[in-house]
């Protein structure tokens, strides 16, 4: 296999990687919606701060959302909205695997 789609292939699979656990599923649907901070998400998820932080910490290294301060909030919105193309593919594949 060439390197450069094998470097694709890894690019890929830590967009992948990022997504699959349920919170940052939760989130990415929340913040689908329109920007949220911090607090908000962490109430949405019932989840503490520090571990919904984490959660957007991965998402975003993955290039999935993007971070704003604003004042002594930070507001997290969806960097790549396609992204919920990708959740209508998944939501097919599981409906007609019943």
């Amino acid at each position: 296999m060439a390197r450069t789609t094998q470097e694709q292939y890894k690019a890929q699979a830590r967009v992948l990687k990022a997504l699959a656990h349920p919170t940052r599923l939760l989130l990415v649907e929340e913040l689908a919606r329109h920007p949220r901070c911090v607090c908000d998400l962490r109430d949405a998820a019932g989840l503490d701060i520090s571990t919904v932080s984490k959660h957007l910490s991965l998402l975003r290294n993955a290039g999935i959302v993007v971070d704003e301060k604003r004042g002594l909030k930070v507001f997290y919105s969806l960097k790549t909205p396609c992204v919920l193309n990708f959740f209508k593919c998944v939501e097919s594949v599981r409906a007609c695997s019943k």
